[in-house]
């Protein structure tokens, strides 16, 4: 077996919070206390590439609820 074949690509999921702030989390690896499955799963390019895409507005929940109700 050559280097290249004994190398395994490492697979991560997207997580969320309650705040909707995303993260990385290796998919070999129960969910951290907090966070939830975001659906995705995949190489870290393509874990990243998602969030780019989806996390567009990086302030958590509570300060956009509250940004919202102050208008």
């Amino acid at each position: 077996m050559t280097t290249e074949q004994s190398v395994q690509v490492a697979t991560f999921r997207v997580v969320a919070n309650h705040e909707e702030q995303y993260s990385l989390w290796p998919s070999d690896r129960e969910l951290p206390k907090g966070w939830s499955d975001a659906g995705k799963m995949g190489t870290r390019e393509e874990c990243l590439a998602y969030i780019d895409e989806v996390w567009t507005d990086m302030r958590p929940l509570s300060l956009r609820r509250a940004m919202d109700d102050a208008r």
